[in-house]
């Protein structure tokens, strides 16, 4: 998954102002006790972020 589309799936999920905080400011235990943005800059694939986030957040199957 391309970047651009990863910020695309959570600004449609978060909405846009809250996708950016969301990713900066909520640490995960799905990543490893990281935020996204931490995860992200440590070197993990999108998709794998994407997915936890989803597992984590609940987003709908259709938005996977």
């Amino acid at each position: 998954m391309r970047l651009t589309v990863f910020w695309e799936r959570m600004a449609e999920h978060f909405g846009a102002a809250y996708a950016d905080s969301f990713a900066r400011d909520h640490v995960m235990s799905e990543l490893g006790g990281r935020t996204v943005q931490e995860a992200l800059d440590a070197g993990w694939e999108t998709k794998d972020v994407w997915r936890a986030v989803c597992g984590a957040m609940g987003v709908p199957a259709d938005k996977r």
